[in-house]
């Protein structure tokens, strides 16, 4: 009697877990399901019914969304996104591999107050270096274009990178490097040959990170970009409610879909490296 409870209090926990863990999830995925629904919704159903099944289906939202409005279509701003996007997760992947691997294995004077610095860097508030970066740029002449994103990543000006790649070459053993150096590497060889190819998944969760961030961009594109024709997705997005004086939101919608497909292509397509590099780089919550 007591074996039959017991069975029956473990598959009443078990049925709570799966119950509360699908809810959560539900809810979680809710609001990209119903940005997907409200895409083949008309108007006056969107914001009146929280069903995910429309009643009356509209067809040809994706059609006059791609058209955008105005001379410029919805997949100029995409284009112009990758034009972006691309260079800065590039040169990002680049110059943060050579810092952290300059803070990891080489000592050289006043290393700690730099790194201090650097850490101290990763907690300021992006917000902060809003004005002083815009006054910087506006002197270079660099307003209205792609350089204040893809040339400070030539830097290493993003700290979170920089730790966590300093972070993932520590547990690398250095016994590997010794090897090489016997082999006769330098130290640039050593980095190409050894350090990259280890640091895979590190990489690769770099790059998913800044892709995200730097296409999802919408403050930093809007200080910086004036001309429609260098407008980014989230710019284009914005012109679109600000275009017209009724907003066809199932078009806006339906744009939201197809600016979302690279970002979520890209996570699933990397997604085993993407989960190994963060629970190697301890950036784990």
């Amino acid at each position: 009697m007591k074996r039959e409870d017991f069975r029956m209090k473990k598959k009443i926990i078990l049925f709570l877990k799966y119950f509360f863990i699908t809810t959560f999830g539900f809810l979680m995925i809710y609001p990209l399901l119903w940005v997907f629904s409200a895409s083949f919704k008309p108007n006056r159903e969107i914001f009146t019914s929280f069903s995910l099944i429309p009643h009356e289906i509209v067809t040809d939202s994706y059609i006059k969304g791609w058209q955008g409005t105005g001379q410029y279509t919805f997949g100029r701003f995409m284009l112009n996104s990758f034009i972006l996007v691309i260079p800065t997760v590039l040169f990002t992947i680049i110059s943060s591999t050579f810092v952290a691997y300059g803070f990891s294995r080489f000592n050289f004077p006043l290393k700690n107050v730099m790194f201090g610095v650097l850490i101290a860097t990763l907690m300021l508030p992006d917000v902060v270096n809003l004005v002083p970066r815009y006054i910087l740029f506006n002197s270079f002449g660099w307003l209205n274009s792609y350089k204040p994103f893809i040339i400070p990543s030539l830097f290493a000006v993003t700290p979170f990178f920089v730790f966590m790649m300093i972070q993932f070459m520590r547990t690398l053993p250095k016994e590997v490097e010794e090897a090489a150096k016997i082999d006769g590497c330098n130290s640039l060889q050593i980095l190409l040959r050894i350090i990259v190819p280890l640091s895979k998944t590190a990489i690769i969760s770099m790059a998913i990170f800044q892709f995200i961030w730097t296409w999802n961009d919408f403050l930093n594109p809007l200080i910086y970009i004036n001309s429609v024709d260098k407008y980014t997705v989230s710019l284009g997005l914005r012109m679109c409610i600000d275009s017209t004086t009724e907003v066809n939101w199932n078009q806006i919608m339906a744009m939201t879909v197809i600016s979302l497909i690279p970002c979520t292509l890209i996570f699933f397509s990397a997604q085993k490296y993407f989960v190994e590099g963060i629970a190697t780089t301890g950036i784990k919550g």
